[in-house]
């Protein structure tokens, strides 16, 4: 069992469901496989989104007939094949990931899984490498440092258009995010890019809280209106 990075004494049970639930419906391909057990092998941390929530975002993607994704924050690349996978023949995903050892890691999975053309890896700072992007992309995903999230949902609004669909990760961090006095730039950070949201008349927005094989935590999504 994946050692959760928010727990509760009810974490066991909460993995268990989502094995049940993985195992009926986001079964992991070869390729996934293959993605989680390299990462695991190079060392990479145990952040990855879960089988679910990576079907949630492959789901989402088809959903929104997304064509160009953008991913601020690689990791091993196990989102991005999720992903990846779930994009029409001409779809594309854009990802950056500042880790240098992640990124050549990510590389590798990405390439096994055959989808290297499909797939633009930038390695290095996100706020170095947005400006340098062309807009628009159809769906947002922001999985990086939450400190900087404020910035990182100023340039996803800016690459966007009306109907992109902007999703955070990791934005309840175990019941954290509504302490207004914490000191963690993480949470500082997500706070802001909520409040951000809620009073951007070009988004509308909700939350989604999760509990599942990572612990309590959650998402946040939004679109951008027409108009």
């Amino acid at each position: 069992m994946r050692i959760p990075d928010y727990p509760s004494q009810d974490s066991e049970s909460w993995a268990q469901v989502d094995a049940w639930f993985s195992e009926k419906l986001a079964p992991e391909d070869a390729d996934l496989k293959y993605a989680l057990a390299n990462n695991a092998e190079q060392g990479l941390p145990t952040h990855d989104v879960s089988a679910l929530q990576g079907k949630m975002l492959a789901i989402f993607i088809q959903m929104s007939r997304a064509a160009r994704v953008l991913e601020i924050g690689t990791l091993g690349g196990y989102s991005t094949l999720w992903m990846a996978k779930a994009l029409p023949p001409h779809g594309s995903i854009t990802t950056i990931e500042f880790n240098e050892h992640h990124a050549q890691v990510a590389i590798q999975n990405i390439k096994n899984a055959g989808l290297d053309k499909r797939v633009t890896l930038y390695r290095g700072a996100a706020l170095d490498v947005l400006p340098t992007l062309a807009a628009p992309f159809d769906l947002i995903f922001i999985d990086a440092d939450k400190g900087n999230n404020p910035h990182y949902l100023e340039w996803a609004i800016r690459l966007s258009k009306p109907g992109t669909v902007i999703i955070g990760d990791n934005t309840v961090r175990g019941g954290n995010v509504i302490d207004s006095s914490s000191k963690d730039p993480n949470v500082i950070g997500l706070r802001k890019f909520v409040d951000m949201i809620s009073e951007d008349e070009r988004l509308e927005a909700t939350a989604v809280q999760t509990v599942g094989e990572k612990g309590w935590d959650g998402f946040v999504m939004a679109i951008v209106k027409a108009g």
